[in-house]
């Protein structure tokens, strides 16, 4: 009976208290990550199935990465003034068309063109459904709740991976309509179960003016880019180089595996003691750690060292889940939260594209270059973090900045200044647009 009191409570304290709505959500992320098989095999599709040449095939991908650069942008603007539901739902739906259509087209042209409009839509529902999240959850529990829909991201994407590979050997056809079909089944699950939260249209106006006035915002972009250029170097440049040592592609997989496991292990267990945390300093002591773990990458050049290192910049990794996303949420005024969250998923696909552009570069010098560089960058960018933590507690700590959910009494800690953190318009709420 004690056994099964404290397994309720332990659950309680780490998925308990969100509203059903968060759970539809949740849920329907699950599905729809169960059924990313194509992303990550379209590469091996264009050259094996499509007999096209590596670089026709880059060009391909460069054309839906030029796409999802500028979702986010869009479908940031969608959900301010359309609505999360109907940008999340109208996303999911265009990309199982596009998935369709891309099976099927087999000329040049048809897959450049379907392939960046795939790019546009794929990654549409991200604004929306942060948005919800902040929309739903009190500040006090988002960094608990976006955490929970990283471990689901994390999750889905690990089986979709095994899976995946073992299905393309019966035809990649499978994989276009398994993606199509579980991205309706999320679309589906938001329109009829998740309410719209957008706030009333024209009781306060703004635009992306206002999110690129808010200094404070554009700062926090500006390290999140950093730190998304040093993370991505694990699917860009790491396999690089663990094959340079002469290891096989089977090494990389096995390293990488280490990742999904102790996310999928790791996460729900510690979410509920970062939760309690501040997001900024658990978001620099995030990036340091992999910052350390990256470093650590020069000294190795076996399968088990790599492995070793995973885990360490895997444990920054799980350190920031959830914070990243509560910390937009905290600096967005309520009815422009697409955008900002449009604006900062444009800084994640910025950093995508510049991963392998430089990192590349800076392999070729030679691997010690690369993963101190990248390493100095990661505890540069927590550093910054950490420079402003105190405006974004200023920003958070205002009564008036989210009536649906107001900030709790704060502390002295809040209200503490650090120099060149103090201007007024650093905290001060985005300007409107006329």
């Amino acid at each position: 009976m004690i056994g099964t009191t404290t397994a309720t409570s332990f659950l309680r304290t780490r998925v308990g208290g969100f509203p059903k709505a968060f759970w539809v959500l949740f849920g329907g992320t699950l599905v729809n990550r169960l059924g990313t098989m194509v992303e990550p095999f379209i590469g091996v599709y264009l050259t094996q199935a499509r007999g096209m040449s590596l670089a026709a095939a880059g060009l391909v991908m460069a054309v839906f990465g030029v796409g999802s650069l500028m979702s986010q942008l869009v479908a940031g603007w969608l959900t301010d003034r359309l609505g999360r539901r109907a940008t999340l739902t109208g996303g999911m739906v265009a990309t199982a068309v596009m998935m369709i259509l891309l099976g099927y087209s087999t000329s040049l042209p048809a897959i450049v063109a379907v392939m960046g409009v795939l790019g546009l839509v794929v990654d549409a529902y991200r604004p929306a459904s942060q948005a919800l999240v902040a929309d739903l959850i009190a500040p006090g529990d988002r960094s608990r709740a976006f955490g929970m829909l990283f471990w689901a991201v994390n999750l889905g994407f690990a089986i979709a991976m095994v899976a995946g590979g073992w299905l393309a050997q019966s035809g990649f056809l499978w994989l276009f309509w398994i993606d199509a079909i579980t991205s309706v089944i999320f679309g589906v699950l938001v329109w009829r179960a998740v309410p719209e939260t957008r706030p009333q249209r024209g009781t306060a106006p703004g635009g992306f003016r206002d999110v690129i006035r808010d200094r404070l915002m554009m700062a926090y972009v500006a390290i999140s880019l950093i730190f998304t250029f040093v993370y991505l170097q694990a699917y860009t440049t790491l396999p690089l180089a663990i094959t340079g040592q002469g290891l096989s592609t089977a090494a990389y997989g096995v390293a990488m595996s280490v990742n999904g496991v102790l996310i999928v292990v790791v996460q729900p267990l510690v979410s509920h003691w970062l939760a309690r945390r501040d997001p900024s300093r658990a978001m620099a002591a995030g990036m340091v750690i992999v910052g350390i773990g990256y470093a650590l990458t020069a000294f190795v050049s076996t399968a088990a060292g790599y492995a070793a290192t995973v885990v360490v910049w895997t444990l920054g990794e799980i350190t920031t889940a959830g914070m990243a996303g509560a910390l937009v949420a905290t600096l967005a005024p309520p009815h422009l939260r697409g955008r900002y969250n449009g604006v900062y998923g444009f800084a994640w696909s910025g950093g995508g594209l510049l991963a392998p552009l430089i990192g590349t570069r800076l392999l070729a010098v030679s691997e010690g270059t690369l993963w101190f560089t990248v390493g100095a960058l990661a505890v540069f960018a927590g550093a910054c973090q950490l420079a402003i933590a105190p405006a974004i507690r200023r920003r958070a700590a205002r009564p008036h900045h989210d009536p649906a959910h107001p900030a709790p009494p704060t502390g002295p800690d809040d209200t503490s200044t650090l120099t060149g953190t103090t201007s007024p318009d650093d905290v001060a709420v985005p300007a409107k647009a006329t």
